[in-house]
């Protein structure tokens, strides 16, 4: 199953695989360069359809949970100032996405979309300290039932070239469903009100949809 947003390049690189594998049948003589490059071209749509990939997932619906938005490692778990929309002290939670992880953004959690805002800005790796203010990114608030007001930001990272995102101001949105895309590498931050118990530790590799990032007791 492969996401929507990969539609148009996933019949570029179908379409330009079987041209030069065809292709180089009839015009390439020497053997070992002809199996080189079809393999090669074999390669690049493999890897392409795993960047697409878009596979179930077993969402358990509970508003005592925040599940994780996307597929990756965490790297950051840490009370910070969130200077775009609350402006005041928040606790951070970080997933890092490399290009093999899959790239579908899923709401992580029920609620009421209040803010949801694009900014164009740089392409530094997604790790950088800066990505979260300076690069490409959307942000999104959801008003949730038990949490309160949760925040969640896409970043580009130095591959990333798009970012897509359905959330928009007054939706009601369901936890586990599909909230966007990011091509090509990326991060996802979260930010929860100081005291949220965080359900992660560093290094923890998530699973979007089902990882549970943080508990209401």
């Amino acid at each position: 199953m492969f996401h929507k947003e990969g539609a148009k390049i996933i019949l570029i690189a179908t379409t330009l695989t079987v041209a030069i594998l065809l292709l180089s049948d009839q015009f390439i003589a020497v053997y070992w360069i002809q199996k080189t490059v079809q393999i090669l071209t074999l390669g690049f749509l493999i890897l392409i359809l795993q960047f697409f990939r878009n596979p179930v997932r077993n969402v358990i619906i509970n508003d005592n949970h925040i599940i994780a938005p996307v597929d990756g490692k965490i790297v950051v778990i840490e009370e910070v100032f969130e200077s775009e929309y609350f402006n005041d002290k928040r606790m951070q939670v970080s997933i890092f996405m490399s290009p093999i992880n899959v790239h579908v953004t899923r709401y992580a959690a029920n609620g009421k979309i209040n803010f949801s805002k694009y900014h164009p800005g740089k392409y530094l790796v997604a790790w950088h300290p800066k990505a979260s203010t300076e690069n490409e990114r959307t942000t999104v608030v959801i008003e949730t039932k038990v949490f309160g007001e949760i925040l969640y930001r896409q970043i580009a990272g130095a591959l990333a070239r798009r970012i897509v995102n359905y959330a928009e101001e007054g939706m009601q949105v369901v936890q586990g469903e599909d909230a966007g895309f990011i091509k090509f590498g990326s991060r996802v931050d979260l930010f929860f009100p100081v005291g949220t118990t965080i359900n992660v530790q560093l290094n923890q590799t998530a699973v979007g949809g089902e990882t549970i990032i943080a508990i209401k007791s």
